[in-house]
C-alpha cells in the first residue's frame, strides 16, 4: 500500500473509530405492555431515530414496567439513571399543579378540546419539567372518559344516591359534586361490584371496558368525553443537549411525528373500542343537554379549584386555554 492509501485507510479508520465513539444506547422504559398503542408508536419512534440518526442514537424501549416501575420513571430519568422515558402525566399532580391539568373533569371534552387544552398548558409544563432538569420531547392522549351504567343517565339528578365507582380524589371529586355515592373500587373487582349492587356506575375509557367485558354487567355507556389524560416522553436534559446537533435535530423531528402519529392512534383506538362496546350489547349514549350542563358546571368548579391551586400560573393557563 503507498503512502496515500495509508492516510486515507487512516482518515476512514479514524471516522469510523470516531463515530463509534459518539454513539449512544439509550435505555427506556415505558409503563405499557407492548400491544399498548402507546408503546407501539413509542417503538416506531425509536425506530424512526435509530435509521435517522445511522445508529449514533440507539433507543431500547424497555415496555410494561419491567426496566422500572411507572411510579419511579420520572424521577429516575431526572437522577440520569435512565435518559428518557414515558410517564403519565397526572401520576405526578401531587408534585406540582400543572401535571394534572389535563385530567382536570369535563374541562376539555372532545379530542379537539384536549389540543388546545396542551397548547396552552405546554408552555407551563415545559418551565415545571425544566426546572426538573426534564425537556418534554412529545404528549400523547388515552381515549377520553365515559359513563358506564345499569341504565340511561339522562340528567345530573340521576346520578344522586346512584353508587358511583372512584378510584382517585379527582373521580371522588365527581361523585361528590353530582350527588352520587362514592365507592372506592379496582377496576378487576367491577365486575363483582356491579353484580352485587354494591357499585353502580363507573367512569372510565372505552378502552378500559373493551379489555374487561363490560357489556357483561352494564348496558349503557355515556360517551362523555369527560377528559382525556396524556402521557408525555421526558429526557433528560444534561444528556439531551450532550447529544451531537444533527443528533438532536434527529430526536426532535422523530419527536414531532410521534406525536401527531400517537393523536391519530388514539382516536383510532377510540373508534374501535365504542364499536366493540355497541357490536357486544352495550348502548352507545351521547350525553342529553341537561347531563352535558351539568357536567360543564361541575368541570368549571373544578377547574376553578384547580386554578386556586397552581396559582397566577394556572390561571394564566386556564385563561389562554378558554381564550381560544
Amino acid at each position: 500500500m503507498n503512502i496515500f492509501a495509508r492516510v486515507v485507510a487512516g482518515v476512514g479508520l479514524s471516522a469510523v473509530l470516531a463515530g463509534a465513539a459518539s454513539a449512544q444506547s439509550w435505555d427506556m422504559p415505558t409503563p405499557y405492555p407492548d400491544a399498548t398503542f402507546h408503546t407501539v408508536n413509542i417503538a416506531q419512534f425509536a425506530d424512526e431515530v435509530r435509521e435517522a440518526t445511522g445508529g449514533a442514537l440507539d433507543i431500547t424501549v424497555h415496555s410494561a414496567g419491567s426496566l422500572i416501575k411507572h411510579p419511579e420513571i420520572k424521577r429516575t430519568v431526572r437522577s440520569g439513571v435512565v435518559p428518557i422515558g414515558e410517564v403519565l402525566i397526572s401520576l405526578h399532580a401531587n408534585e406540582n399543579p400543572i401535571y394534572g391539568l389535563d385530567s382536570v373533569p369535563f374541562l376539555a371534552t372532545s379530542y379537539e378540546d384536549a389540543r388546545r387544552l396542551y397548547e396552552a398548558q405546554r408552555p407551563a409544563l415545559e418551565e415545571a419539567l425544566s426546572e426538573e432538569g426534564l425537556t418534554l420531547l412529545f404528549s400523547v392522549p388515552w381515549p377520553p372518559q365515559g359513563i358506564y351504567a345499569g341504565q340511561e343517565i339522562d340528567s345530573i339528578e340521576a346520578l344522586r344516591g346512584l353508587r358511583f365507582r372512584t378510584y382517585n380524589p379527582g373521580t371522588a371529586r365527581i361523585a361528590e359534586l353530582s350527588g352520587a355515592t362514592p365507592v372506592q373500587v379496582e377496576v378487576a373487582d367491577l365486575p363483582t361490584a356491579f353484580a352485587t349492587g354494591r357499585v353502580e356506575a363507573t367512569i372510565t375509557s372505552p378502552s378500559t371496558g373493551v379489555n374487561s367485558k363490560f357489556w357483561d354487567f352494564v348496558s349503557h355507556y355515556h360517551d362523555t368525553q369527560a377528559w382525556l389524560p396524556r402521557n408525555m416522553v421526558v429526557v433528560n436534559t444534561a444528556a439531551f443537549e450532550a447529544l451531537e446537533p444533527g443528533v438532536r435535530a434527529a430526536l426532535l423531528e422523530a419527536a414531532a411525528a410521534a406525536e401527531a402519529r400517537g393523536w391519530e392512534m388514539s382516536q383510532a383506538d377510540t373508534e374501535a373500542a365504542t364499536k366493540t362496546l355497541a357490536d357486544n350489547g352495550i348502548a352507545i349514549v351521547v350525553p342529553s343537554e341537561g347531563l352535558s350542563t351539568g357536567f360543564q358546571e361541575i368541570g368549571a368548579q373544578i377547574a376553578d379549584e384547580w386554578a386556586a391551586s397552581a396559582g397566577e400560573a394556572g390561571t394564566a393557563v386556564l385563561e389562554a386555554y378558554r381564550a381560544n
